[in-house]
Formats: C-alpha cells, sequence, structure tokens
C-alpha cells in the first residue's frame, strides 16, 4: 500500500514530529503540510532538524483532487483545538468533491473529536480492535496516554481512590509559549498546573468505565524543568490488589511498544520514540504505577501514526521501531 499523507497545521511541534516519523514510514509515498503563517517556505525553515531529510514546503490550501489517484490519503490534523471541528463540514464537502470521502483516513491530534461516536478513539492499548478499519481516529491527550496506560492493568478491579501526578516537558505547551509555559521561565523551577481541574481528566474517566476499573481518580499535572517527556505516578491501596505485575504482563501482551521494566521508568530512555515504559512497585498497603513516555511521540504524533498502521491494516511498528536517544 502507498499512503499519500496530509498534515494539517505542520508548522507546529505536533506537525514537525510527524513530517519526522513519516518520513522514514516504509509505505508514505508523500507528504504535504499545510501553514497559514508560513505559506511557501521550507518545512526545515521551521522544523531544522529536518533539513535535507524532508523535502517540501508548506502550503496554505491543499488541492485535493491533486489526491484523488492516490492509492490511500491520510489527513492528520494538527490544528490547534476548536480548529478541526470548526472545518470539518467544508473539508468533507471537497474530500467527496475530489472523490476521497470513502477512501480518505483522518487522524485528529486535538481534543475535537474524543468524545465524539463519529470518531474512534486512538488509544491502540486498549482500543486495537475498533482502530481496525476506521475511516475517523481522534487520539488520545498525551497526559490521558500516560495516566491511561497505568491504569490498564487495573482493568476490572474496584480499587476505590487513587491518586495520580504526572510531569510534563515544556514542548508539551506547543510552539507558541505563554507566560507560564516559556521554558527560561520554567528551566529552574518545578511546580503544579490545573490541580484536580486538567481536561484530560475526561478521557481518563472515559478509559475507566470502558475498562471497567471502578474508582475515584484526583489527578494533579506538573510542569519539569526539561524539553521533552512525560513522567506519571498512580497510587492505589494494595488491599484488592494481587499479582499486579503479572496482571501488567497479560494486558500488554501483543502490545510492541510498552515496555514493562525494573525499577524506575526514565524519561531519557523514551524521549524520541513511540515507546512507553512502565514500572509497578507494591508492599502490603499500597501499589504505584509509573509510566515514563515521549510527550510529543507516544503522548502525541508517533501514536498517531501508530493508529494508522493498525487502521489501514499495516505492521504495527512500520516506521515507528526507532530507539530514542540516549542520553537524550
Amino acid at each position: 500500500m502507498q499512503i499519500d499523507a496530509v498534515i494539517l497545521g505542520a508548522s507546529g511541534y505536533g506537525g514537525g514530529e510527524l513530517l519526522r516519523w513519516l518520513s522514514q514510514h516504509p509505505n508514505v509515498l508523500s507528504i504535504r503540510g499545510t501553514s497559514r503563517s508560513r505559506g511557501q517556505e521550507p518545512f526545515a525553515d521551521a522544523h531544522p532538524n529536518l533539513r535535507g531529510i524532508v523535502r517540501g514546503n508548506f502550503e496554505t490550501e491543499i488541492a485535493w483532487e491533486d489526491l484523488k489517484e492516490s492509492e490511500q490519503a491520510v489527513v492528520f490534523s494538527a490544528l490547534p483545538h476548536g480548529e478541526l471541528a470548526k472545518k470539518l463540514p467544508d473539508l468533507e464537502k471537497k474530500w467527496a468533491q475530489a472523490g476521497l470521502a470513502e477512501k480518505l483516513l483522518l487522524i485528529d491530534l486535538s481534543a475535537d473529536f474524543r468524545f465524539g461516536p463519529s470518531f474512534v478513539y486512538g488509544l491502540p492499548e486498549w482500543n486495537r480492535a475498533a482502530i481496525q478499519g476506521a475511516r475517523r481516529i481522534a487520539s488520545p491527550g498525551c497526559f490521558a496516554t500516560a495516566l491511561q496506560i497505568a491504569l490498564l492493568p487495573l482493568r476490572g478491579l474496584n480499587v476505590g481512590f487513587i491518586a495520580a501526578t504526572a510531569v510534563t516537558g515544556s514542548s508539551g505547551s506547543g510552539a507558541m509559549a505563554s507566560a507560564t509555559t516559556h521554558h527560561p521561565t520554567r528551566a529552574n523551577d518545578f511546580r503544579a498546573y490545573k490541580p484536580l481541574a486538567h481536561q484530560h481528566m475526561a478521557e481518563i474517566s472515559l478509559a475507566m468505565s470502558a475498562c471497567g476499573i471502578e474508582g475515584f481518580v484526583s489527578f494533579v499535572p506538573q510542569s519539569g524543568p526539561f524539553v521533552r517527556g512525560i513522567f506519571a505516578t498512580v497510587q492505589m491501596s494494595a488491599a484488592c490488589l494481587t499479582n499486579l505485575r503479572s496482571r501488567a504482563e497479560k494486558i500488554f501482551d501483543g502490545c510492541p511498544f510498552i515496555r514493562i521494566v525494573d525499577g524506575s521508568p526514565s524519561v531519557a530512555a523514551v524521549a524520541g520514540s513511540n515507546f512507553a515504559d512502565i514500572s509497578i512497585v507494591n508492599d502490603a498497603r499500597s501499589a504505584a504505577i509509573m509510566v515514563a513516555l515521549d510527550n510529543l511521540g507516544k503522548g502525541m504524533a508517533s501514536q498517531a501514526v501508530q493508529s494508522m498502521n493498525i487502521a489501514l491494516g499495516l505492521p504495527e511498528t512500520a516506521g515507528l521501531w526507532t530507539a530514542s536517544r540516549f542520553p537524550a
């Protein structure tokens, strides 16, 4: 299968990561990307790491009829939250006019359609069967991905109260910095933000319900003094938990990008990759499940490519079987 890929909003961090991952995918024939602010500029102007590797220029609009002969067209939307929802009706009309309506795969990286029935929720580790053959996929948020992976070993259990924390790097706030997300203001700092009120809690609650986990999660997200990565921890009473590591090994069997490790996971060991490392520790009274992943990779762009592979019946690891940089 040959894929012609289009990235809407390709000039941000998520768009740059999609360009990087798709450029090494064996089935991707062509890549095009849009940007309102960088129209006609080379991709490398926004993403210097891609210089000489991913050739092409940003486009302000895509001529969709150019893709009518494509064997498989895939559109990734890395637009800001709320934008694809506004644009989609017009895009659907254009795709129909270009003869793409029946064969185009759309994967949205924003929060616009994560709770809509017309889109499949794209977390492969708990929704792989639904992703297979899907034509509209909503990729999870980065915190939601980390915490849902941490919670999956609790599938089918009544665990009561769960305390969750997750530390993210500055790249999670996007390429346009604000006073609180600008890296110089956080490089030597550590703080919580949106405690007990983060928007990804809705996704986490959805996953718990889908997996039959009975309990309540109290989530405190935190800003860390690094660029890439998320380190998440969930803690609970061990009263109802037995053989938790064995449960995790069974649940993640057949999940190529989940690695169960001893000791603590490391952000440096997953940065720049699609892997999520998970570790479980417990004593007689409590248990802790820890997860490390790359917020721009498994938490965003490379996970979207993983869902593409599954949806199109390609090997799940195609274009993604790459180690992280170490040291990061």
